[in-house]
């Protein structure tokens, strides 16, 4: 880990877009341990037949038939940002192609200045990001990607396993390794179900982010700033709600399906969640991780109360079509959710 070679490779961010996007990809590696893939070959069937255990029992459990994706990777903490730096570009894509409208064409008084602001706000921006992807790479265990707003939308969708991250909180929380692997791939597998599920719901949440950002691409960024009120929240809200539901149905099916005892899991990953070191909490406050904890809470809360209710087949209603998707009014009362999509 060098984090001078980080912050220098910042310092250099230069070209056109909102984010130098290859630097802030090398910064956060520069400033991150890649951690060590070598598997045996028990390690890596283990992960092969978690995945294929976890497929076969959610289809069971859950009433809906779906396939794990073919990419299926073990990655390293490099690798991992190297898999998602395009998904963090193709979201800033509306604000990059605001940006690049203002081509210099006329050079009113001042712009000079104007383009040493932006100049600065690149490196800011660059900087933010590795940060972003660097802490990330250092704690996410594993990944289903949906690989929204990709350039190729016939690309299968991804699931990642960061094995060093995996290792390293096992040995944190003293907990048996491959029972924890195969907890986790349980978890990423139940994600793969919901968008099986649902072909829909990788366009629906797309829609929902391109029409959030849209006010970028129609009114165009001042003096490299970004207006607030060109954010259309309605979308935004829309996205919140569906992810609420995608997170807390991934909850609630993976502890109904998994076969083993997990309370224990369970409550050392909802500590370590909530702890770690004074940066760490700052971290995770800056990035929304907190929403994110909220999103797991309330959503598994709501298809507790619908599972109970009708039986996780009956919750899996949720994926027949977009109508089906709890709004926020419905996510804090599951009862006007039977009443309107199931009122047997």
């Amino acid at each position: 880990m060098d984090i001078l070679r980080s912050l220098r490779t910042v310092s250099a961010a230069s070209g056109p877009g909102v984010v130098d996007w290859d630097r802030a990809a090398a910064a956060a590696k520069a400033s991150t341990e890649p951690g060590s893939v070598a598997l045996t070959d028990a390690e890596r069937e283990g992960y092969a037949e978690d995945v294929r255990d976890a497929r076969d029992r959610l289809r069971e459990v859950a009433g809906v038939d779906f396939e794990v994706p073919d990419a299926i990777e073990v990655q390293n903490r490099h690798h991992w940002i190297d898999a998602s730096v395009d998904t963090f570009r193709n979201v800033m894509a509306p604000i990059e192609a605001a940006a690049g409208r203002d081509d210099g064409s006329a050079v009113p008084a001042g712009a000079h200045t104007q383009g040493f602001a932006r100049d600065l706000s690149r490196v800011a921006n660059t900087g933010s990001m590795a940060f972003t992807l660097g802490f990330l790479a250092r704690n996410v265990l594993g990944q289903y990607d949906p690989l929204l707003l990709a350039d190729e939308p016939t690309v299968d969708h991804g699931l990642y396993f960061v094995h060093p991250n995996i290792v390293a909180a096992a040995a944190s929380l003293d907990v048996d390794l491959p029972r924890f692997r195969r907890w986790i791939a349980f978890h990423e597998v139940t994600h793969a179900a919901e968008f099986g599920a649902a072909p829909w719901l990788s366009e629906y949440l797309e829609s929902r982010v391109e029409r959030g950002l849209e006010g970028f691409d129609e009114g165009g960024l001042t003096g490299g700033s970004i207006p607030v009120d060109a954010l259309d929240t309605a979308p935004f809200a829309e996205l919140q709600a569906a992810m609420t539901a995608v997170e807390g149905y991934a909850e609630v099916l993976m502890d109904r399906a998994f076969d083993g005892e997990y309370a224990d899991l369970r409550r050392k990953l909802d500590a370590r969640r909530e702890g770690g070191g004074p940066v760490q909490r700052v971290a995770r406050r800056l990035l929304g991780l907190g929403l994110k904890r909220q999103q797991y809470e309330q959503g598994a809360a709501f298809f507790r109360h619908v599972a109970d209710a009708r039986g996780i087949e009956g919750a899996s209603a949720v994926w027949e079509r977009p109508e089906n998707l709890p709004t926020r009014a419905e996510l804090d009362d599951p009862e006007a959710w039977l009443v309107r999509v199931d009122p047997a």
